[in-house]
């Protein structure tokens, strides 16, 4: 095994409305992986068999990042989340804070959006937590390390983006297509 993702899918009502929330915390691809894809497109097709699933419903991604790499992660799917650089997407804040919240307590801090254990419950290996040098100049990389820096000590930015058909980059919304149409065996 050369890379994972941890998530849970479950409902809850907001705004009147039930929903699908996909959580994921713990992403990790061994660094001679970086850049391979078949963990992305395995994510990718997970949610195009949602969206047949449940084609009415929908369907919030909210992440927990501890790193970087994952953050890169929202812009490579998705056209807007929050929180973004440049991107005004506070319509999303009270959602994740009602999900946030929801899961982790007293842990969450709805002022800077982190979640902070006492003792870190997991963090990056040091060989792996500062970005390479190409990386530093990245927007979304200095936003990150902006919003969480103690990012190295384990805490984690959270995140949410809808998977309307409307926020989905090209390349993303044509692979949910053809795999919400997929006719199963």
């Amino acid at each position: 095994m050369v890379g994972f993702t941890t998530f849970e899918l479950y409902d809850r009502i907001w705004d009147d409305r039930l929903i699908s929330v996909i959580y994921s915390g713990d992403t990790i691809v061994h660094h001679e992986h970086w850049g391979q894809q078949t963990l992305a497109f395995a994510w990718i097709r997970f949610i195009g068999e949602l969206k047949r699933a449940v084609p009415l419903k929908p369907i919030y991604w909210f992440l927990i990042v501890k790193g970087h790499r994952t953050y890169k992660y929202l812009p490579a799917f998705t056209k807007s989340f929050y929180p973004h650089w440049s991107i005004d997407r506070s319509d999303l804040k009270p959602l994740l804070d009602f999900l946030a919240e929801d899961k982790f307590g007293e842990f969450y801090d709805r002022n800077s959006g982190i979640i902070a254990y006492e003792r870190s419950r997991g963090h990056l290996k040091s060989d792996f937590v500062l970005p390479l040098k190409n990386e530093t100049m990245k927007p979304s990389v200095q936003f990150f390390l902006e919003r969480n820096p103690k990012y190295g000590e384990g805490d984690e930015l959270a995140c949410i983006c809808d998977f309307d058909d409307t926020n989905l980059r090209p390349f993303t919304k044509r692979m949910l297509q053809s795999y919400s149409t997929e006719k199963t065996a």
